[in-house]
């Protein structure tokens, strides 16, 4: 009796013709649940005769990510994918969503993922590029607007330096400090260190809330005298505190704690 002999390169292409075929059975299976949907109400078609606009968030994203999975269409997916995080339904959730969290909903694997992190990461460039034509870094509310996107959907607090020369012009900006739900830590050393290696005469600081709500806490504005006192003994000007929200920012040098914070 002869035994056969199964070569082990073999497997890999068996292997690789099997994600192949279920790829396709994947796609077919979409392509059925999408001819159900009426011409007049596909995404893409609708898209097509009626521009981008005429799409709800989520038909947006289908376009995007094109396929659903074995019990939903690319639409009714996206629309799980845009309510994915408690309390940041909707876009808002998009731009905060985590690699991790992607891939453990059935249907969105490594293709997917990188996809929906490219567009919330190209979405956010496109904000700072448009804000950077307004960029004043003697404006608040245009530092403001700059940074925004960058940290507001952040689910963890952390601490920004923007490095000014003389006339206030743009040196460079680091991140400092990142922490907890509702609190981080910010060391005059590090923010010192980095002023000095950038030659600032002066610096700005921002810092996110989570939560949304731009009240300066107590542990803010001790945090914020400690670094203005540092930079007085090095040289360096303290300019200005911003705290991001959601959507909004708080100056802390136009507050009545301005006073407090800059006393020696």
């Amino acid at each position: 009796m002869t035994k056969k002999v199964t070569n082990s390169i073999d497997f890999p292409f068996q292997e690789a013709k099997n994600m192949s075929d279920s790829a396709d059975d994947t796609a077919e299976r979409e392509r059925r649940r999408m001819k159900d949907i009426p011409d007049a109400e596909r995404p893409y078609e609708r898209c097509l005769r009626y521009g981008a606009k005429s799409l709800t968030d989520a038909e947006l994203l289908a376009v995007i990510i094109r396929t659903g999975n074995s019990k939903e269409n690319s639409t009714e997916l996206a629309e799980r994918i845009l309510n994915l995080v408690p309390g940041r339904q909707g876009l808002k959730g998009l731009l905060s969503l985590t690699d991790r969290q992607l891939k453990s909903l059935h249907g969105v694997g490594p293709v997917k993922t990188v996809q929906i992190l490219c567009l919330a990461e190209l979405s956010g460039r496109i904000w700072k590029a448009k804000a950077a034509e307004k960029l004043d870094f003697s404006e608040p509310s245009t530092i403001a607007d700059y940074y925004m996107e960058e940290l507001r959907h952040r689910p963890t607090e952390c601490v920004m330096v923007i490095f000014l020369d003389s006339k206030k012009r743009f040196l460079g900006d680091a991140i400092v400090s990142t922490g907890g739900l509702d609190e981080t830590f910010m060391h005059p050393r590090e923010v010192f260190r980095l002023a000095l290696k950038y030659n600032a005469a002066s610096i700005v600081l921002l810092h996110n809330h989570p939560s949304g709500d731009t009240s300066p806490s107590i542990a803010d504005i001790v945090a914020t005298k400690r670094i203005c006192q540092a930079g007085k003994l090095l040289g360096i000007s303290l300019n200005d505190h911003l705290i991001i929200g959601d959507g909004t920012f708080l100056s802390l040098y136009d507050t009545k704690h301005w006073t407090e914070i800059s006393r020696m």
